[in-house]
């Protein structure tokens, strides 16, 4: 599926909403370099408050661009990771990664500043620290990913259903948070990996949507609702006959949702086989 990837910081935009429901069992690569540039803030920061006005003036905005640039990089981070995820996606809407670059950079150039000591070191100070970022964390995606003879309408549809579906997973692994169970909380993130196999697919034939609809709404609306009733029902009781009927609602709905998945991709298939038999028969005409 194409979408962008948005958030408070992505211009609005008529096209399909951004990847801002990037799934929740996507982590980004590298998170431990942003939390180590978060704490490189505090460089600036704590010593501001033992200087005079104009050091502590300095040092303050120095440590905040560089909170900035951490939070941006994270978030781009997430972008990344959601386009990686995908087989048909756009570009980031906006370059958080390589914002976060120019705001390292500016901060050192703020913080280089201080000394005091002309402005051809903090230059390079800025230089130096935007490269060391562009290093670590690299650039945003580009370009747009498998984008070639893609429905954009489509596409969008699929986008917003896909968008609702996550919503219902989101609440379902915040709902069995409440019943204290490792082991259940393990079994919704396997019915949450296998209703995203369905998503991916639909993602890959916006075609499939009419068929798919009630999956990603009424279905897993109903899941999600069940799972909120049993999570404040065996917070309380420890019921073993209700988590057992729980976890057969959850191997159900992950029986139908795998078995759906796989008609798609068999219909798919299918239709891939007639147009090239078309496309053989026209071939053989035209000799």
């Amino acid at each position: 599926m194409a979408e962008r990837f948005g958030g408070k910081y992505s211009p609005q935009s008529s096209r399909p909403p951004a990847q801002s429901s990037a799934p929740a069992d996507i982590r980004p690569k590298g998170g431990w370099r942003t939390s180590i540039l978060f704490l490189t803030a505090f460089l600036f920061l704590f010593p501001a408050f033992g200087d005079g006005p104009r050091e502590m003036l300095m040092g303050l905005a120095a440590g905040g661009l560089l909170i900035l640039s951490a939070s941006l990089t994270r978030e781009g981070q997430r972008a990344e990771a959601a386009y990686d995820a995908r087989k048909i996606a756009r570009r980031p809407a906006f370059p958080r990664k390589l914002a976060g670059a120019v705001l390292t950079g500016a901060a050192l150039l703020v913080g280089g500043l201080i000394a005091d000591h002309g402005i051809v070191y903090p230059l390079l100070f800025a230089l130096v620290g935007a490269g060391l970022h562009l290093g670590a964390f690299g650039l945003d995606p580009m370009a747009d990913k498998g984008m070639e003879g893609v429905d954009a309408f489509q596409t969008g549809r699929v986008a917003k259903a896909v968008e609702e579906g996550e919503r219902h997973l989101a609440a379902m692994k915040d709902a069995i948070l409440r019943a204290g169970d490792r082991g259940l909380e393990r079994r919704v993130d396997q019915f949450a990996a296998t209703a995203r196999g369905l998503f991916r697919t639909i993602e890959s034939d916006p075609g499939d949507l009419t068929a798919a609809r009630k999956y990603l709404s009424v279905y897993l609306m109903g899941a999600r609702d069940a799972t909120v009733k049993f999570a404040d029902h065996y917070a309380r009781s420890r019921d073993a006959a209700a988590r057992t009927d729980y976890e057969t609602l959850l191997s159900d709905l992950e029986t139908t949702f795998a078995e759906k998945s796989k008609t798609f991709l068999t219909n798919s298939r299918s239709d891939l086989d007639v147009e090239i038999a078309v496309l053989r028969d026209r071939l053989k005409l035209d000799h």
